[in-house]
């Protein structure tokens, strides 16, 4: 009997363990809980390539600085970006903003002589409210957030040519505070402005903001599903308004920012931000599809672009392919972005 039962015991079938995980599925896992990983993989390897490929000259501190400089206004406007990509939206019209904030700062200073810190401080309420304009077209109009500020992209690029009869306001008339981001202090042995600075502390800021108070939990909810956030309780319209006003608002101090950079208040500056801040976002990890990204990984894309940019330039690459890199960079990020998709579906 005691033979019976033993035989029997024997001849039951091993438990059932769990698939082990193959390492496609672990790294799409790994991807998908930290969007920040795969921009920065992408930058290291791109930062180790060109430095290999030029040499010095690449990773000389004055060349790194002149990479963050050329990516402040990018990142700047990629923050704005990217709050509105992050609601599963996407805004046309942040480069428009921007450029129409920062002739407002500059006409008022200098051609109706206001004092320029009241100048400065309304060319941001100006991008505040070209933000809510666009909130107000999508929230209550129930305008598709693409149609909206494909739309608000013409009426503020008109405005601006309008505003400031397509004169530019020179560097020499340009008041002392509104060109201040432009300005230099020496950190490691080089230069880096104060707007590049600034940048990264407005990274800060807004990843902040986003992880740890109920707005930036708000704001995700909406993007990952408008309808359970409704049902949840929170009021997704007031939440995108919010988004778009932020947005816009962003846009006003990269305003800042954009007469810093060129030194003067130009209405034809800024022709690709909208294009530009697009690629960071997309590049730095953030899905178009909402819900998911990081404020972070739009500076990781934006760092990208430079060091593709830069690192090309001093090999001697030709523009056109510069460009032609740059597009490949971003149909792999949204290729790379659906794959990593399959693991939360």
């Amino acid at each position: 009997m005691a033979h019976d039962t033993v035989a029997h015991h024997a001849a039951d079938p091993p438990a059932l363990q769990p698939p082990r995980r193959g390492l496609r599925v672990r790294a799409q896992a790994a991807l998908h809980s930290q969007p920040l990983l795969g921009p920065l993989i992408v930058l290291v390897l791109a930062s180790t390539l060109f430095t290999l490929w030029v040499g010095p000259r690449f990773s000389d501190p004055l060349n790194l600085s002149l990479i963050l400089q050329q990516v402040q206004i990018i990142g700047m406007v990629g923050i704005a970006q990217t709050l509105i990509v992050l609601t599963a939206g996407i805004d046309l019209s942040v480069g428009a903003i921007t450029v129409l904030a920062s002739v407002v700062m500059g006409k008022l200073a200098v051609d109706h002589g206001m004092p320029v810190l009241l100048a400065l401080l309304l060319g941001v309420v100006i991008g505040a409210a070209c933000g809510g304009v666009n909130g107000l077209l999508v929230t209550r109009l129930r305008i598709p957030p693409f149609i909206a500020t494909l739309g608000t992209l013409s009426v503020f690029s008109a405005l601006t040519l309008a505003y400031s009869r397509s004169e530019t306001i020179s560097a020499q008339d340009v008041p002392t505070l509104l060109s201040w981001p432009g300005h230099s202090v020496r950190i490691l042995g080089t230069e880096v402005t104060y707007s590049s600075l600034l940048m990264i502390g407005c990274f800060a800021v807004v990843a902040y903001v986003l992880r740890c108070t109920a707005w930036g939990a708000h704001l995700h909810a909406v993007g990952d599903s408008p309808e359970g956030a409704r049902l949840s309780g929170i009021r997704t319209g007031r939440v995108l308004l919010s988004v778009y006003v932020a947005a816009g608002t962003i846009c006003g101090v990269a305003a800042w920012f954009l007469i810093g950079r060129i030194g003067s208040v130009s209405p034809q500056a800024g022709e690709n931000l909208n294009l530009s801040s697009i690629t960071a976002v997309v590049i730095g990890g953030t899905s178009l599809f909402g819900g998911r990204g990081h404020v972070l990984g739009t500076l990781l894309g934006s760092l990208i672009v430079g060091v593709f940019s830069s690192g090309l330039a001093l090999a001697g690459v030709n523009d056109l392919w510069q460009v032609f890199t740059i597009g490949v960079l971003v149909i792999a990020a949204v290729a790379a972005d659906q794959w990593i998709r399959k693991v939360a579906s």
